[in-house]
């Protein structure tokens, strides 16, 4: 059973990967975007935030397919419409086919997505949950380095379609992967399987009670204001580099380096995070101290490497204590459902957000995105103060669960 488990999240991870890889096709193809298609900043921000978009309105609705139907039948549709999205914004001429395609892959995402953190829950339940979910996590950094170092190179000689063609085709392996080996744990181990014992099976629609929807609610936002710190970070500071003597690949590369310093600060810093027996102030002194190193990029761009080195170990502890809030406070029967609300506040933020950061790039030139990321940042700590209020006593937790 335990390397049964660390395979599956093996496979998990892939196919995560890929969504971090689509995910950044539109943030460095956009100097091709804004030079072939003549649109603006704002176009680039919506199209960005256009792939969380479908998660406001799915993620929930996502919960209660995965509880009738399950999640790897899920996770296989969610990466077929990644494919397809993929290739309707390479065939595309304009920006109504990317609009079109992106929400199509959006769509995908958030099945994806959803599917995968409930599948490792699934899997790590009794055990590590920290650890299992501060290494998939590496996976959407590792996913966005590969786009920020193969995508603008690609574009530059084929041509931008070819960037969507290839996180199409990655897509297309992970889905093969998925369908090939991933299988669910036995019945004994499966939370969805396996309800509590002594409490009647919930309906389909079963919500779970108000005392853990509230901090579910707040662990959303907290979750989604940290990455919309990091999105605003690896979209806008390559344009911001470049505008101050920095070549594009040479921008790219910098700005990469921060996930680059995650995808080993993430697990590290989780597993430790995890053996402290204290993640929420681990959470709060961790994205308090990246918020500040990286308020003094825009007064010396030339360090840039050193920024990004030291901001890459600063944000690796947070991501997995933050992700595994909501199995604080959810019991296995409303776990799907759970985890559905949370994705949804979730991707609001990360819908909204975008919008926001390329009108102010609009407005006020490539600083302005630079220097929200470190307030964004900060902001994660009263977040994670307020959801460690919220959160039930063990007592009140077993009775109410």
């Amino acid at each position: 059973m335990p390397e049964t488990r660390w395979r599956m999240l093996a496979v998990l991870f892939g196919a995560r990967t890929a969504l971090g890889f689509q995910f950044q096709t539109i943030a460095s193809a956009a100097p091709f975007l804004t030079d072939r298609l003549g649109i603006g900043f704002a176009e680039i921000g919506t199209l960005i935030g256009l792939y969380t978009l479908p998660g406001v309105l799915l993620a929930f609705p996502g919960g209660l397919l995965v509880r009738r139907f399950g999640d790897k039948p899920l996770c296989c549709t969610g990466l077929g419409l990644m494919v397809l999205g993929g290739a309707v914004m390479g065939l595309g001429e304009g920006y109504a086919s990317l609009l079109a395609g992106r929400l199509i892959s959006g769509i995908g995402g958030v099945f994806l997505g959803l599917a995968v953190t409930k599948m490792t829950t699934d899997w790590f339940a009794e055990k590590g949950m920290v650890t299992a979910m501060s290494i998939l996590l590496t996976s959407w950094p590792l996913g966005i380095a590969a786009g920020l170092l193969a995508y603008a190179p690609l574009a530059q000689a084929q041509g931008w379609p070819w960037v969507m063609y290839l996180s199409a085709a990655a897509c297309l392996i992970a889905l093969a992967l998925i369908a090939a080996f991933y299988r669910a744990p036995p019945a004994s181990s499966s939370p969805q399987l396996a309800p509590a014992s002594g409490l009647p099976k919930p309906s389909m629609f079963a919500l779970p009670p108000r005392e853990q929807m509230r901090p579910v609610i707040v662990a959303g936002f907290a979750w989604g204001t940290f990455n919309l710190a990091l999105l605003a970070y690896f979209s806008f500071v390559p344009q911001f580099l470049a505008e101050h003597g920095f070549g594009l690949a040479e921008a790219a590369f910098a700005t990469s380096l921060v996930l680059w310093v995650m995808i080993v600060s993430m697990p590290l810093g989780g597993h430790r995070l995890q053996q402290s027996g204290r993640p929420d102030t681990g959470v709060m002194l961790f994205s308090v101290a990246a918020g500040l190193v990286m308020v003094g990029l825009p007064f010396a761009p030339a360090a840039a490497i050193v920024f990004a080195l030291i901001i890459g170990c600063l944000l690796g502890p947070p991501p997995g204590a933050l992700l595994a809030m909501p199995g604080r406070v959810l019991r296995p029967e409303t776990r799907a459902v759970g985890f559905g609300v949370f994705m949804t506040v979730y991707n609001l933020v990360m819908v909204a957000g975008p919008m926001l950061l390329g009108a102010l790039r609009n407005q006020f030139g490539a600083v302005a995105p630079v220097l929200v990321g470190p307030a964004l940042f900060m902001s994660v700590a009263p977040l994670t103060l307020l959801f460690r209020r919220l959160q039930p006593s063990p007592a009140e937790t077993s009775l109410s669960k």
